[in-house]
C-alpha cells in the first residue's frame, strides 16, 4: 500500500523571513510517458536511474563549480513502482564535501495529478568527484550546513563514507568464513541451470549518452546494466520480474564516447521469494583489451496478480565459477539483510539488542553513532533544571523520553574523549557502574563491554557496543555512542536482570584549546528510567553529583601519564576519514 505524504515539507527560513533553500539543491519533475514505461505501463527502473544520476550530477557540479563524475552509489531500495501518467519528483543536494569527493543525497517521490497524492519511491546516496578539463581532481571547498536536517546529514555523511571504505573487506572476511565455503547446493527436480539465465549485450556509446566531457553518464551505464539483469531474471522463471534493490557499487573506471560497452548478466542464486542477478560492464575501443567499468548485484522478485511475491524455482549453478557465485550470493544476501535491518529502517523501528557478529559490526557501529548524532541534533530539547552550570534537558518524542546533561569542563576535548571513551574507567566516577569488563576490542574505534549496575531486586547487566569517533572536520564534536547488542558467548545469567540501552553516549565539543562542552545523552528505556525519574521530577540532583564526580575524575587525569592500549590518539582515525 502506498504511503501518502501529506503536503510538502516545511522549509526553514532565514532571519529576514525569506524561505531558505540549499544552494546545491536541484529538482527534476517528469511526467512518465509510454516511451519511459515497461510492458506493465510502469516506469522503467533504468530510466529512473538515468534521471536520478543526472539530477545528482547537476547538484554536485553546482557545489564544485566544474564537471563531476559518479564514483559510487549506495544501496537503493525501491518502495513503489510508478505508472504512466504519474509525475516523478527528484530532489538532490550535496550532504557533505570532503577534500576531493562529495556525497549527494537523492530523494525520489511520485505524484498522482488526479488524486493529489504523493508517496515515497526511494532514497539514494551517491558519491561524486570533480575533475578539471585538463585532468586531475579538484580540491573542494567545505559545505556549511544551515538547518537541523542539513547538520544531521552532514554529520552522518562521514559515517556512511566510513562504511563504503570497509565494504569490500567485510565481503572478503565473510567469504573466508567456512560456513559459506561449505554451502552445498540443494538438489531439486525442477532446478533451472544458471547457464540458461546468462545474457550478453553490446552497446555503442554515442554523444547522447555522454556528458560535456564525453564521459558516459553513470546513470546510462546503470540503465543498460539493469536491462540485461532484468532479462536474466526473467529467464529463471519465464515471468516479468520487479527490481527490489541494487547493492552498493563503485565505478572502476571511466567510459567515453565511441566505447563499445559489453554487458553480461547471470542469476547467481535464487532464494525463496527473491533472486540475485550479477551484472558486469566492460568497455573497449578497436582491438584494445576489455576495461572493467562496473559490477553490480540486483535483487528481483516475481509478483502475482495481487502483488504478493511468488515462490521461485531453485537454481543449479555451473561448476567452479558458478559455485563461487552461488556461495557469494548467500553471503551478500546476509549482508543485504543486515544493512536493511539495521540501517534502512527508522531508528524507532530498530530492534533492541541486535545480535552482534563481525559481518554486521560496521552496520551496527553506523547505527550506533548515527542514532546518537540524530538525537543530539534535535532542536526541541526543554531545559528541566540547572545547577551550577550543569543543565538537564528532556525531550519527549513518540512516547520515548530522552534526556541530556550538559556542562563545560576545563579540559582539552581530545583528552576528555580519550578518558570517557574507555568505559572500564567509568566505575571510578559513575555510581551507576558497579562493574565494567571489556569483552572484545573489535578495532581502534569499537569495543564490546559487559556493564553491571546496581538495581532494586536483581542486579542488572548490559552488553554494550561502544563506538567512538573523532571529529572529521573542525567544528565537529567527538562522539562516544553506546547501544545494546547480544552475544552468544554472553547470554543472560541467573541472578542478573539483562537490561537494554536504546541510545546513549557523549558528545564532546571543543570550545577553546582547554575548554570542552560535554553533553551526555540517553533514550530512557524501562531499565534506565528508574535512575532518572527523580531528577526529571525535580526531587533529586544526582545528575549534578555524577557530573561533579566526572569533572573531578577528568581533572585528576588531565595529563596523560601513561597511554593505555585502548587510549590511542585518534589522529590515525582522523586520517582515515579524510579524502
Amino acid at each position: 500500500m502506498k504511503q501518502s505524504i501529506s503536503g510538502t515539507p516545511k522549509m526553514s527560513r532565514h532571519q529576514n523571513g525569506e524561505e531558505y533553500r540549499n544552494p546545491t539543491e536541484v529538482k527534476k519533475s517528469q511526467i512518465v510517458m509510454p516511451c519511459h514505461a515497461n510492458h506493465r505501463q510502469e516506469l522503467s527502473v533504468g530510466e529512473l536511474l538515468k534521471w536520478m544520476d543526472s539530477t545528482a550530477c547537476l547538484s554536485a557540479e553546482r557545489h564544485a563549480g566544474c564537471p563531476c563524475v559518479t564514483v559510487s552509489v549506495d544501496d537503493i531500495h525501491f518502495e513503489h513502482t510508478i505508472g504512466v501518467g504519474q509525475v516523478v519528483n527528484i530532489k538532490a543536494k550535496v550532504n557533505r564535501a570532503f577534500n576531493t569527493s562529495m556525497e549527494v543525497g537523492i530523494v525520489v517521490s511520485c505524484e498522482d495529478l488526479f488524486s493529489d497524492t504523493h508517496w515515497s519511491v526511494c532514497r539514494a546516496v551517491a558519491t561524486f568527484v570533480s575533475q578539471r578539463t585538463t585532468g586531475g581532481k579538484v580540491q573542494l571547498r567545505p559545505l556549511v550546513p544551515c538547518t537541523q536536517a542539513e547538520q544531521v546529514e552532514h554529520s552522518l555523511a562521514a559515517e556512511r563514507r566510513r562504511m563504503r571504505l570497509v565494504h569490500a573487506d567485510i565481503m572478503k572476511d565473510l567469504l573466508a568464513n567456512r560456513a559459506f565455503q561449505q554451502v552445498e547446493v540443494q538438489e531439486a527436480e525442477k532446478a533451472v541451470p544458471a547457464e540458461r539465465t546468462r545474457v550478453e549485450s553490446v552497446e555503442l556509446v554515442l554523444p547522447t549518452h555522454a556528458n560535456h566531457q564525453v564521459n558516459t553518464f553513470g546513470g546510462q551505464i546503470m540503465a543498460w546494466m539493469e536491462n540485461v539483469a532484468t532479462i536474466a531474471a526473467s529467464r529463471l522463471c519465464n515471468a516479468h520480474p520487479t527490481l527490489q534493490s541494487i547493492d552498493m557499487f563503485h565505478f572502476r573506471g571511466p567510459s567515453h564516447v565511441g566505447d563499445r560497452l559489453v554487458l553480461k548478466a547471470i542469476v547467481n542464486n535464487a532464494f525463496k521469494n527473491s533472486m540475485e542477478a550479477g551484472v558486469c560492464a566492460e568497455a573497449y575501443q578497436g582491438e584494445e583489451p576489455l576495461r572493467h567499468i562496473n559490477s553490480a548485484f540486483m535483487t528481483f522478485e516475481i509478483r502475482d496478480q495481487e502483488g504478493k511475491p511468488c515462490t521461485l524455482p531453485r537454481i543449479r549453478p555451473e561448476p567452479l565459477e558458478g559455485m563461487r557465485r552461488y556461495q557469494e550470493a548467500i553471503a551478500r544476501n546476509k549482508i543485504r539483510l543486515d544493512r536493511k535491518y539495521i540501517i534502512s529502517c527508522k531508528q524507532t523501528e530498530v530492534p533492541l539488542s541486535v545480535p552482534w557478529d563481525l559481518s554486521n559490526q560496521v552496520y551496527l557501529s553506523y547505527n550506533n553513532v548515527s542514532a546518537l548524532k540524530m538525537l543530539a541534533a534535535r532542536n526541541n530539547w526543554l531545559l528541566n533544571s540547572e545547577k551550577n552550570k550543569v543543565s538537564l534537558y528532556t525531550l519527549e518524542q513518540k512516547q520515548v523520553l530522552s534526556f541530556k546533561v550538559e556542562t563545560e569542563i576545563d579540559i582539552p576535548a581530545e583528552r576528555a574523549f580519550m578518558l570517557l571513551s574507555d568505559l572500564s574507567k567509568r566505575v571510578e566516577w559513575d555510581p551507576n557502574y558497579e562493574r565494567c569488563e571489556l569483552i572484545l576490542r573489535v578495532n581502534d574505534d569499537d569495543f564490546l563491554y559487559r556493564v553491571v549496575t546496581p538495581s532494586i531486586g536483581k542486579v542488572q547487566d548490559f552488553i554494550l557496543l561502544a563506538s567512538r569517533r573523532p571529529p572529521c572536520d573542525s567544528g565537529d564534536p567527538y562522539v562516544i555512542a553506546l547501544r545494546s547488542v547480544t552475544l552468544p558467548t554472553h547470554p543472560p545469567t541467573e541472578g542478573y536482570n539483562r537490561g537494554e540501552v536504546l541510545c546513549a553516549g557523549f558528545s564532546i565539543l571543543e570550545v577553546s584549546k582547554d575548554i570542552s562542552k560535554i553533553s551526555y545523552f540517553n533514550q530512557a528505556s524501562p531499565e534506565v528510567l528508574p535512575y532518572i525519574s527523580t531528577d526529571i521530577a525535580g526531587l533529586s540532583s544526582s545528575f549534578y553529583g555524577i557530573f561533579c564526580t566526572c569533572n573531578t575524575f577528568l581533572q585528576e587525569n588531565r595529563v596523560d601519564h601513561a597511554s593505555t592500549p585502548q587510549s590511542q590518539p585518534p589522529s590515525s582515525i582522523l586520517k582515515r576519514t579524510q579524502l
